[in-house]
């Protein structure tokens, strides 16, 4: 059988986040994907410059075609700018009973540009968020979603992450990539418990999209068949190697992409 996956989420025409982020990793991780777009951005490695929001409309059009068609094993959702996107992409997963849902709770990119609303963020707390197998804010977001100080603290990153549980996500993936330190601690918290997931930080200014690649790579797992935790943990390695080889690559001026087919591509300069 063929592991399918769709991303509902925004394109970067820059190529290294969003929906092009999600479909490179998909492949470099043997699934096949599918995309929703809600969103279009005119971005590049140094910063978005304009959104035109698609019409929630064309947004469950789009997911109606592909779910009549295609039986995904998991969803990634990425940047829903809207409340009117957000109600269209939830009714979307009710009504074809859409499982395995990975949301990352996109707000800013890494250039700094919004890329929410902010009147989209209470919609996505009461519509998404209980729709959720696991969510993957940042402490930024995390932040957000909690109306709470960003997390300085392992404590306060499970804080906050039982918060969000209680607002109805199944699990959350609190990360620490934006923190201090020589290696990044993410913490997942489930009703049951918490288990850290640690990887070395490495020095380079090509991370845009880490957040995007991360929460597809957890989709893939779970498309593939692998459990939560093993999903976690594979879409971690990948993203760190995707990291750590980021600097061979060239593209723009600003931040740049990781490197999404480090293991396609081994013999760049």
């Amino acid at each position: 059988m063929t592991a399918k996956a769709l991303t509902i989420a925004g394109s970067d025409s820059g190529g290294g986040a969003g929906i092009q982020a999600d479909l490179k990793t998909f492949s470099a991780l043997g699934v096949y994907g599918a995309s929703v777009i809600t969103a279009l951005t005119a971005q590049n490695t140094r910063g978005v410059t304009a959104i035109l929001d698609v019409p929630p409309e064309f947004v469950t059009a789009q997911i109606d075609a592909v779910f009549s068609d295609i039986a995904f094993d998991a969803v990634k959702i990425g940047m829903l700018s809207q409340p009117g996107v957000i109600r269209a992409v939830r009714d979307g997963l009710d009504r074809w009973r859409a499982t395995s849902v990975v949301l990352d709770p996109v707000m800013v990119a890494t250039s700094g540009d919004l890329l929410l609303a902010p009147e989209a963020i209470d919609a996505l707390r009461r519509l998404l968020l209980p729709r959720a197998t696991l969510i993957t804010p940042n402490l930024a977001e995390a932040a957000k979603l909690t109306d709470q100080p960003m997390a300085d603290t392992p404590e306060a990153m499970i804080e906050q992450g039982r918060i969000l549980l209680g607002m109805g996500a199944q699990a959350v993936l609190v990360k620490g990539g934006h923190g201090e330190g020589r290696v990044a601690e993410d913490v997942l918290v489930k009703p049951n418990g918490i288990e850290w997931f640690s990887a070395a930080r490495h020095p380079t200014r090509n991370t845009h999209g880490t957040g995007c690649t991360l929460s597809s790579g957890i989709a893939a797992g779970l498309a593939l068949g692998l459990d939560l935790t093993q999903s976690i943990r594979a879409a971690k390695a990948y993203l760190t190697a995707a990291i750590r080889t980021a600097d061979r690559l060239a593209i723009g001026g600003g931040r740049g992409p990781v490197d999404h087919f480090h293991a396609w591509w081994p013999d760049r300069a």
